[in-house]
C-alpha cells in the first residue's frame, strides 16, 4: 500500500526543527514540499537536500482550492510506493492540502503519516503576549468569511501569501473596522527572521514584507461604537434596557403592549421604500429589528424563548420551505415557488384545511386582508373573468349604497354597503396589480403634503383658517398640486 508521510517544517529555522523530522527529511525518500518558501529548506540545501515544490502551481490555477485539489492528485499519482509531503508549521493547523489528503487517502488505498512539527501558534502568543484563553480565532485568509469573524476575540489570519490576498484581507475587515485601526504583521515567528510591526488596517495590502510567512494579528476591539455593528453587542443592548437597571419604559413592556409599535415601524418602512429614501430605510429597518429583538428579550426574560430560538425556526422554515433551492426539488418560476410554499405550509400544520380562506390572517388591516381574500378566492376560479365584472359590480354597489343612505345614514346596512363599496375597489387594484394599501398610503401622503402647504399659507397670511372661504383655501391646494406636493 502507498504511503505518504507528512512532515511539518516548523515555525522556525533549522535549529527549531525535532530531531524525528530531520532525520526523516534526510531519510533519502521522495520530498514534495507545498512551498520550498521556509527557512529550513534553504538551510537544509546547503546540506546538499533535494526536493520538489509545488509553488509553480500556485502561479498556474486561479483559485487555492483548486491549487490544493492538484497538490493532492500529483502526490497520489507519484509511482514511488514511499514518500514525504512536506509543509510549514504543523500538518494539522491551517494547512488544507493535508485535510484533502486525509478525505481522498481511504478510497486511493493511500496510508497517510503525520510527523510532527511545530505549529506557529505557540510563536505567535510567545510574539504578541496574547493568553489565548481570552478568547481567539484562528481564520484562513484565502477562505475569509465576514460573518465568522468574532471582533471581541483576539484574531490570527494566517495563509496571507501575497498583497493580493491581503487586499482581500483588509476588504473584508475594514466592512467592520475603521480604516486606520491598528492591526500588527507578524512575519516569521519563532526564527530568527521574526519581524513584528504594527501597521493601520488601511495599509496591510502595500506592505512589502508580506509572504507565505506573514500572519495578520487584529486585536480585540475595545471601543463600543466599533461593535455597533455586532448584531450580538445589538442583543446586549437590548438586554440591558430590559435589566435591572435597565430603562423604565422597555421594562414595562409587554408582547401586547408593543403590538401597535412593530404595525407603525412595519409602515415607516414601506414610506422609505416610497421615498426612495436609502438612508430612512435603513433607520426604519432598523426600527423594525428594534421590535423583534425586544419580543425576544422579553420571551427570554420569561423563559419561553430567545431570538436563538426565532433565527433557528426561520432557518429551518426556510430551508424546508425552499427544497427547490436547498434540495431537488424544480420550480422554474415564482408561481411554483408559491404553490410549492403553500402545499409545505399545509403539510407542517398538520391540520386539514377547512377553506382555502383560512390562510389569510385575521389580524391583517382590513384593506389587505380583503386583497387576500379575493386572492385566494380566485386562485380557484372564484373570480371576474375579466376588470368589466369588477367595474359593474362597483357601479352596482354605489348605487345600493346610495339607496341606504337615503333612508338612513346611519344605520348597519349603510355601512355594510360602504364596506362593500371598498371591497369593491380592492378587487379592481388586484386586477390592475396595485397594491390597494399601498395606493392609499400614497394618497395619504400626498394630502399630509398638500394640506402642509395649505397651513404654511394662512400661517404666513397672519390669519387663521375661518379667515378663508373655502375657494381661497382651494386655490392654495390648487398651487400645491402645481407644485408637485
Amino acid at each position: 500500500m502507498k504511503k505518504i508521510k507528512i512532515v511539518g517544517l516548523g515555525a522556525g529555522d533549522l535549529n527549531q526543527l525535532p530531531l524525528g523530522v530531520y532525520k526523516t527529511l534526510k531519510s533519502g525518500l521522495p520530498v514534495y514540499l507545498r512551498t520550498k518558501e521556509h527557512p529550513v529548506v534553504s538551510q537544509l540545501e546547503k546540506e546538499g537536500f533535494t526536493y520538489q515544490s509545488f509553488d509553480g502551481i500556485y502561479e498556474s490555477l486561479p483559485q487555492f482550492e483548486m491549487v490544493y485539489q492538484k497538490i493532492c492528485e500529483t502526490l497520489f499519482s507519484v509511482h514511488e510506493d514511499e514518500l514525504i509531503y512536506g509543509v510549514p508549521g504543523h500538518p494539522l493547523v491551517a494547512e488544507r492540502t493535508v485535510q484533502l489528503l486525509f478525505e481522498m487517502a481511504e478510497e486511493r488505498g493511500v496510508t497517510i503519516e503525520v510527523i510532527g512539527g511545530q505549529s506557529f501558534l505557540d510563536d505567535m502568543f510567545r510574539a504578541l503576549r496574547i493568553d489565548p484563553i481570552e478568547g481567539f480565532q484562528l481564520l484562513d485568509a484565502t477562505d475569509l468569511k465576514q460573518d465568522e469573524i468574532r471582533l471581541r476575540q483576539h484574531i490570527l489570519v494566517g495563509q496571507v501569501y501575497d498583497s493580493f490576498v491581503a487586499s482581500n484581507v483588509k476588504l473584508t475587515f475594514m466592512e467592520k473596522l475603521p480604516y486606520d485601526y491598528e492591526i500588527y504583521l507578524v512575519t516569521a515567528a519563532g526564527s530568527k527572521e521574526e519581524k513584528i510591526k504594527k501597521i493601520q488596517l488601511v495599509d496591510l495590502d502595500r506592505e512589502a514584507e508580506v509572504n507565505n510567512l506573514t500572519t495578520v494579528y487584529i486585536p480585540p476591539v475595545k471601543e463600543e461604537m466599533i461593535l455597533y455593528k455586532d448584531f450580538y453587542k445589538l442583543k446586549e443592548i437590548i438586554a440591558e434596557l430590559r435589566g435591572p437597571n435597565g430603562c423604565p419604559w422597555d421594562l414595562k413592556q409587554t408582547h401586547e403592549s408593543l403590538k401597535k409599535y412593530l404595525i407603525e415601524e412595519a409602515y415607516e418602512v414601506i414610506e422609505a421604500i416610497q421615498e426612495e429614501d436609502i438612508d430612512h430605510l435603513v433607520e426604519e429597518l432598523g426600527d423594525v429589528l428594534l421590535q423583534i429583538l425586544l419580543h425576544a428579550q422579553i420571551g427570554q426574560d420569561d423563559g419561553y424563548f430567545s431570538i436563538e430560538d426565532v433565527i433557528e425556526g426561520l432557518s429551518a422554515k426556510m430551508v424546508r420551505r425552499h427544497p427547490h433551492v436547498f434540495g431537488d426539488a424544480v420550480a422554474n418560476t415564482a408561481e411554483d415557488v408559491v404553490k410549492n410554499w403553500d402545499e409545505i405550509k399545509q403539510e407542517e400544520k398538520g391540520v386539514k384545511r377547512e377553506s382555502i380562506l383560512d390562510g389569510v390572517g385575521k389580524s391583517l388591516p382590513n384593506l389587505i386582508r380583503a386583497f387576500e381574500l379575493q386572492r385566494k378566492a380566485a386562485k380557484v376560479g372564484f373570480d371576474w373573468q375579466d376588470v368589466s365584472g369588477a367595474w359593474g359590480k362597483l357601479t352596482e354597489e354605489i348605487q345600493e349604497f346610495k339607496e341606504e343612505i337615503s333612508h338612513d345614514p346611519s344605520s348597519e346596512n349603510a355601512i355594510k354597503e360602504l364596506g362593500d363599496i371598498l371591497f369593491a375597489f380592492v378587487n379592481i387594484a388586484r386586477f390592475y396589480d396595485i397594491n390597494p394599501d399601498e395606493a392609499l398610503f400614497m394618497t395619504n401622503k400626498k394630502f399630509t403634503n398638500r394640506f402642509h402647504f395649505v397651513e404654511q399659507k394662512v400661517m404666513k397670511s397672519g390669519k387663521s383658517f375661518k379667515d378663508f372661504t373655502l375657494e381661497e383655501l382651494d386655490s392654495y391646494w390648487d398651487e400645491a398640486k402645481r407644485l408637485g406636493y
